[in-house]
């Protein structure tokens, strides 16, 4: 697990450079995808359901993002986006491909809705915790603005 965290850190790293992120942000956010990944690798050995191990570590990354956005003042995407890198269902993706080229269609078409299925759960977790985030910013400054009248 160990040397996959680190390859899920280096390999962010590399694509935080691609996306021109720079200084401690990319850092940061290469830290992040470790992070994510080691929580996606966490779910799995706890044999939780394939939904499930993609969902938890995008909250985790989405939480993450939104706490270091701003501490760093920095954009919530640069840090969520280079992030997400590590959790993205290529494989899946290839395999879909793979066994159509096959010709085995029952494989593709599982394949497929499996890998459809884990990109809906990263995008699941990341509008949760976004939109909860929104949520609690907004009664904050509408607290904020009836303590000031």
């Amino acid at each position: 697990m160990f040397i996959q965290t680190l390859v899920a850190i280096l390999a962010t790293l590399g694509f935080g450079i691609i996306f021109n992120i720079r200084g401690k942000n990319l850092f940061f956010s290469a830290l992040i995808g470790g992070v994510s990944w080691f929580t996606y690798l966490l779910c799995i050995k706890h044999n939780t359901s394939l939904m499930f191990s993609y969902f938890a570590p995008s909250v985790v990354l989405t939480l993450c993002s939104e706490i270091l956005a701003r501490f760093l003042k920095t954009p919530v995407t640069s840090i969520l986006i280079s992030g997400l890198i590590p959790l993205v269902p290529g494989s899946g993706i290839y395999y879909t491909m793979f066994y159509m080229l096959e010709k085995d269609m029952e494989k593709a078409v599982f394949k497929g809705v499996e890998t459809i299925f884990a990109a809906g759960a990263l995008s699941f977790g990341i509008v949760v915790v976004s939109s909860l985030v929104r949520i609690l910013k907004t009664g904050q400054k509408n607290r904020h603005s009836r303590n000031i009248s």
